[in-house]
């Protein structure tokens, strides 16, 4: 079993000019908790809703909620991304992005060929595999 049977193709992107506020509408409107970030067309991050949420609750904005919207509108997803991300290729198994999702306590791994991102694999997409498996 490999990444490419299990993965999601074409996972919805950022990119590392958006802003906070584009990162928390997507968050808000599609239930994901990752986005991988692209310029190019290539993959030069991460960004996780944890992300955001650390990044949405600072202390500036804790003490003067006046500046919210300043903050989401300033704050950029190059800012608070993850550079450089743990990545797999669609050719890799099943089993060695499990150890990789397990070993670096992630929640999911953007799936690139030749540099561009062709889609992202996440537990859930793991346990799905599993549960297909499991029913063979």
């Amino acid at each position: 079993m490999y990444v490419r049977d299990h993965m999601s193709p074409d996972p919805i992107v950022v990119a590392p000019d958006d802003t906070l506020r584009k990162a928390h509408q997507l968050i808000k409107d599609h239930g994901l908790r990752r986005f991988p970030v692209v310029e190019e067309g290539r993959l030069v991050g991460i960004v996780t809703d944890r992300d955001v949420r650390q990044a949405d609750i600072s202390s500036a904005i804790l003490q003067e909620r006046r500046y919210v919207d300043y903050i989401l509108d300033r704050i950029q997803v190059g800012g608070i991304m993850t550079s450089n991300p743990i990545t797999v290729g669609p050719g890799t198994s099943i089993r060695k992005a499990a150890g990789l999702i397990l070993e670096n306590k992630i929640g999911g791994l953007p799936v690139v060929d030749d540099g561009r991102l062709v889609g992202i694999i996440t537990e859930t997409d793991l346990i799905k595999a599993l549960i297909t498996m499991l029913d063979g």
